[in-house]
């Protein structure tokens, strides 16, 4: 194998010694001419798979016109997108950022201001044990990953935690200091963990009843992941911020914070970004968005999403796993013993990209175009991998 000269990288994960080279729809390549079917994504960036020409053309369209006037300008492309997502979500207005962590920093900004000005300097968010908000500082001190709070501090203060799915537990935690709860409709990165029926329509009741803001954090369960646009459509429930990132660009990095007039308290200063709303990352969420929006695609996402889950229930008695869940194509696996690192690395050197989100766990998410062939070929690999592993336990 080819040397791979890291020197100049800083080193905060492990990677394979290979270089990722091409791709295209459900499959990537390396420097050594390996092939991979790829059930990762970029962590659910990829929404229509590698180079999708959506967003190829998007990109040459306008970067010939204009890559960015600078913030401090209107372009049409962002004017555009905004108008779209207020629509499609029943928000009122949006902010763009670069980010899923920018755009949740956005979120918590909103919050305290709208606490400061209508709670007596309210300022405290409410989040769950195991969420996943983002990297920095301050969205570290909102996730709830085990052993966050030890690596840089000292943390950011204004978060509090509780169990996921316990609407009681977030009862109990909401106080005087409360400006708002904020939650992910379903934890992504703590291994696909589903709430029960009807958790997000009692947060909205107790976010209403409490005089606190719900904020949603949908950067990965967003636009289509869950077979519908945002899941929270799926509850019928409005959060006063929402938050999108990943898929949005399908592969080119932007994000958005949305909000209801109640909860839009920035006034000019209060926010902004050298990036935000540039003209090409807009141009390419709106192609990404004329995508997902036509007839039929969301259908395909539902049915793919089933097609998986039933292939993974198919394998759950020859392999042991405790548990198949998931919803649209966001699905886990919870596997009998702690090989989820193993069986990735095995997965890895059989072409088959997957996620070991924890010891126990393994994470999917294929692009929302994978065809039926290529979660059968994903779980025909899947179930060789396992083979190998438990031989070798």
């Amino acid at each position: 194998m080819n040397p791979i000269n890291e020197k100049y990288l800083m080193k905060i994960t492990s990677r394979p010694d290979v270089v990722m080279m091409h791709g295209q729809g459900s499959y990537i390549w390396d420097n050594l001419g390996n092939k991979y079917l790829d059930f990762i994504q970029g962590w659910a960036v990829n929404a229509l798979g590698h180079a999708p020409r959506e967003v190829s053309q998007a990109l040459a369209e306008q970067a010939s016109v204009l890559l960015t006037p600078s913030p401090a300008y209107h372009n049409a492309p962002q004017l555009k997108l905004a108008e779209r997502l207020c629509r499609l979500t029943g928000l009122d207005e949006a902010h763009f950022s670069n980010s899923g962590a920018e755009a949740n920093e956005v979120a918590v900004k909103l919050a305290r201001k709208w606490g400061r000005i209508h709670r007596r300097g309210a300022f405290e968010v409410v989040t769950t044990h195991n969420g996943f908000h983002g990297r920095t500082l301050a969205m570290m001190a909102a996730s709830g990953k085990p052993g966050w709070d030890e690596l840089f501090p000292p943390n950011p203060p204004g978060f509090c935690r509780v169990p996921f799915g316990d609407v009681s537990a977030m009862a109990g935690a909401i106080s005087e200091r409360t400006a708002a709860i904020m939650v992910e409709p379903i934890q992504g990165e703590a291994g696909v963990v589903v709430p029960p029926k009807g958790y997000l329509q009692q947060l909205r009741q107790l976010a209403d009843d409490a005089n606190v803001l719900l904020i949603l954090d949908e950067i990965q369960t967003g636009v289509g992941r869950t077979g519908s646009l945002f899941a929270f459509e799926q509850e019928s429930v409005l959060p006063d911020i929402l938050t999108v990132g990943k898929g949005l660009g399908a592969g080119f990095p932007i994000s958005a914070t949305l909000a209801r007039k109640r909860a839009s308290c920035f006034e000019s200063g209060d926010q902004g970004g050298t990036f935000n709303g540039n003209p090409l990352g807009a141009h390419v969420a709106n192609a990404v968005l004329d995508r997902i929006l036509e007839q039929g695609f969301l259908a395909q996402v539902r049915d793919s999403g089933l097609y998986l889950l039933s292939q993974l229930q198919r394998m759950a008695g020859t392999w042991g796993f405790r548990e198949v869940r998931g919803n649209g194509l966001l699905v886990a696996v919870e596997l009998g013993s702690e090989i989820a690192a193993d069986v990735r690395d095995t997965a890895f050197q059989c072409g088959l990209l997957v996620n070991a989100a924890r010891p126990k766990i393994l994470r999917f998410m294929p692009s929302l175009r994978v065809t039926r062939a290529e979660i059968d070929e994903a779980t025909e690999r899947l179930s060789e991998c396992l083979a190998s592993v438990l031989a070798a336990a």
